[in-house]
């Protein structure tokens, strides 16, 4: 790896951050993360200067409205936006939609669907996970029956995050119960508003609604609507944007989350005993170090992604090692403020924010793959362990 800008990305480097410093509003108020966010005019003026640049979408091609960046410079872009704390928006719809509608969509299904996800006027949910197909997600049973110019799709899609707000869901569907686990699947798009929908929330330990589970009794979904091949949609189902998810702005995050509480503990130093402080104070120079073998990581997976290689078993290296990253901070601000961790309102020391943070990095290494299945991909293709 050259750890290095060359003198083009360093160009970029700086024309990522003069437009930050140009164009960031100071108060953007809550920016959407799983549904839709507040429309403020600040929030308007934010979405016009990325849409203005293609930087919602800044590694789509240019004809559907990205800017076609490289992997690199992805990387440098959303690592600046993460130094700033600048949001990125457009959600699921960018990350993960946009980019499995370029490579398989229809004409149609591009005209119809690309220009609201970027214009944020349609939000999007993914029914991929059932109650009894998390890990082992080929094993879905929600079934797509085909009645003429429909399917008929019925079943129970659980852990949906956003479904409560969203307005349409990409959804995993059988339709073919014959077939290999693998094949008889058919990727649909689904309007969350047809007759025979139902959302029922999911509250987490931390009192938040994100996830919830989706009911299908019914659902006549068009024919048109599925998004590559019949029966072959495993594979639709699998594309992902590699470069988006490198990780780099977590991160990044992650580094600010540590000297955040770094700084605290500072201004706190004569309120803490000086053994307590100590300790507390080697705890997080453990984590700062983590947070750089994190970066390290990600950029690993972008060096790849620039020499033209395709990542594997090295994303869920990043994976593993960023999800309990996220845990260990967690417990070390707790540990840090001692009993006050433990109060969640804002006369608590950080406002409350630790007690919450701890309670909802619990299901950080169980979402997008759990660690067991992360460890599994690393031994087998990283170590080429047997699989028994």
């Amino acid at each position: 790896m050259d750890w290095d800008d060359t003198p083009a990305q360093a160009a970029w480097r700086n024309e990522v951050r003069t437009f930050l410093k140009d164009e960031l509003p100071a108060d953007l108020g809550e920016v959407e993360r799983f549904g839709r966010p507040q429309r403020s005019a600040a929030f308007e003026k934010w979405r016009k200067a990325l849409a203005g640049r293609g930087w919602i979408a800044a590694a789509w091609p240019k004809e559907y409205g990205g800017a076609g960046l490289t992997p690199v410079e992805q990387s440098i872009l959303n690592e600046e936006f993460a130094e700033a704390r600048a949001p990125q928006l457009g959600g699921i719809g960018v990350m993960m939609l946009g980019p499995t509608l370029i490579a398989h969509g229809t004409e149609e299904q591009k005209k119809t669907h690309i220009p609201r996800i970027l214009s944020g006027d349609t939000t999007w949910c993914q029914g991929y996970s059932e109650p009894g197909s998390g890990s082992d997600l080929a094993s879905l049973q929600t079934r797509a029956i085909r009645d003429g110019d429909d399917f008929v799709v019925n079943g129970q899609k659980i852990w949906t995050s956003g479904a409560h707000e969203a307005d349409w869901c990409f959804c995993l569907t059988r339709t073919d119960p014959d077939a290999p686990k693998h094949r008889g699947i058919t990727y649909l798009l689904i309007d969350m508003k047809s007759p025979g929908i139902s959302v029922r929330p999911l509250v987490n330990m931390a009192n938040q609604h994100h996830f919830n589970e989706v009911y299908f009794e019914d659902v006549r979904v068009p024919v048109s609507n599925a998004v590559g091949e019949i029966n072959r949609g495993w594979y639709v189902g699998t594309t992902t944007l590699d470069f988006e998810r490198s990780g780099i702005g977590n991160a990044v995050g992650q580094r600010q989350h540590v000297e955040d509480n770094l700084k605290w503990l500072r201004a706190h130093k004569p309120e803490i005993a000086p053994t307590d402080y100590e300790a507390a104070r080697l705890a997080w120079a453990d984590r700062w170090i983590e947070t750089q073998t994190a970066m390290l990581l990600s950029q690993r997976v972008v060096s790849m992604q620039a020499a033209g290689q395709i990542p594997n078993y090295e994303a869920s290296i990043g994976k593993l090692f960023n999800s309990e990253l996220s845990q260990k901070i967690a417990r070390t601000t707790l540990k840090m403020l001692g009993l006050w961790g433990g109060i969640t309102d804002g006369s608590a020391p950080l406002g409350g924010r630790a007690a919450v943070e701890y309670v909802g990095s619990v299901p950080m290494t169980i979402a997008g793959g759990t660690s067991e299945i992360q460890r599994n991909i690393i031994a087998t293709r990283g170590l080429g362990l047997p699989r028994a």
